[in-house]
């Protein structure tokens, strides 16, 4: 009987071993993890989780006992220490685990500040695992003082919790604007007048000079020479795909591991899919970091290692929610040109419609649904907008589907 391995249960190995058995599969599953929990969701740990909204078990994707009636096989706490691509073997401690075909979806890792500056100090935290989110948790109390670095979307949920909780936030951003890298300069304006408005104090275009204190943080210099008193950091400055494995097993490593439009890498024994794969896409190579794309890749890839060789074509789009704000993104922006802000139905709502010429490449829609859908669907059908009727409130946006 054959056996299938899948190294990493996230958000892609629960969902790759939940469609083996979905789509037939008889043979036996192992699923390892790094975590002494089962797989569970990981955005909300910057949203509900942190906000004591969401307890620990609705944290789970699945209850453990879906796994021992599909007879799936969990391997929690435990690292793989190598794959033999040769001999088809996976050792994880004392075991050695032979397999006929390997997954790995071993995910993304935080980027840390370095040690020599006061990186490694106590209470400085990245928000990743349900470790972190519980390390943290007793800081989120009205008076506190957090520091976060770094101004992406982790950076700034994390602000808007720590703000719901009464804290006091300060956050520093090496660029001269937040979300720089990932949204256009509207949508950086939108969201930092919505943390100044509820107290965040955001300084841009600052770099940390370095973190204070003996063994526990105290506070930060800047590299104005300015000085300020924490209690406590968040670090959201990226991510870095985990590929150490996959490397010491000689697979090809390219912005994570290279897979070819099916998920399959360089063994053809071995697949990969989620935060640690990057694959082709219009004619270049992404990797998408995002829960949407680690389901979607990692079905695809279960179905596949069935022999059904579809080819991976992602539907791009991602959520944060801050406050009472819920953003919603459809497509990717990379190479526009121009930004077209179309208001909304509620004070708070307004989308952002990103174009290069007179193709529509993305949306970025704050308490704005409809238009989100809408303009999903548009780029998920390979079609544009007039420029003229998105600029335009009064305008039927649904009438573009027709």
């Amino acid at each position: 009987m054959a056996h299938f391995v899948v190294i990493g249960a996230g958000q892609a190995g629960a969902s790759l071993v939940a469609e083996l058995r979905n789509s037939g599969f008889e043979g036996e599953i192992t699923l390892i993890g790094e975590e002494p929990v089962p797989p569970y969701q990981r955005p909300p740990l910057s949203k509900g989780y942190m906000l004591g909204e969401l307890s620990q078990e609705r944290l789970f994707l699945r209850p453990e006992s879906f796994y021992h009636d599909q007879n799936i096989r969990l391997v929690l706490g435990e690292s793989v220490s190598a794959i033999d691509p040769q001999s088809k073997i996976v050792t994880v401690g004392d075991e050695a685990i032979s397999y006929d075909k390997l997954a790995i979806t071993t995910g993304a890792t935080p980027r840390q500040l370095p040690p020599s500056i006061g990186g490694n100090l106590q209470n400085v935290f990245t928000v990743r695992s349900l470790a972190d989110a519980d390390a943290m948790s007793e800081f989120f109390q009205p008076g506190k003082r957090l520091l976060v670095v770094g101004g992406g979307y982790i950076g700034l949920e994390a602000a808007a919790v720590a703000r719901k909780k009464g804290v006091d936030v300060t956050l520093v951003e090496m660029a001269d604007r937040i979300l720089g890298r990932v949204a256009a300069p509207e949508t950086a304006d939108y969201f930092r007048a919505l943390h100044t408005d509820h107290g965040v104090e955001i300084r841009e275009g600052l770099g940390l000079k370095a973190l204070l204190g003996d063994d526990v943080v105290s506070g930060a210099e800047f590299s104005d020479g300015t000085r300020q008193e924490f209690d406590f950091v968040i670090v959201g400055i990226g991510i870095e795909p985990n590929t150490a494995i996959a490397a010491l097993a000689g697979l090809e490593i390219e912005n994570g591991i290279r897979t070819d439009s099916f998920g399959q890498t360089s063994d053809p024994m071995i697949w990969a899919a989620g935060d640690c794969a990057s694959f082709p896409h219009l004619g270049g190579r992404i990797r998408l970091e995002s829960v949407p794309n680690a389901i979607d890749q990692a079905e695809t890839v279960a179905r596949n290692m069935l022999g059904k060789n579809e080819q991976y074509v992602p539907k791009v789009w991602f959520w944060s929610d801050q406050y009472d704000i819920k953003l919603q993104i459809a497509g990717l922006n990379v190479g526009y040109d121009q930004v077209v802000v179309r208001p909304g139905s509620t004070p708070n709502a307004v989308s952002h419609w990103y174009f290069c010429g007179n193709k529509l490449l993305a949306v970025d829609a704050m308490n704005e649904p409809r238009a989100y859908m809408i303009g999903k669907r548009l780029i998920e059908a390979g079609k544009s907008a007039p420029v003229e009727t998105i600029q335009n409130p009064d305008s039927n946006l649904k009438a573009l589907l027709k």
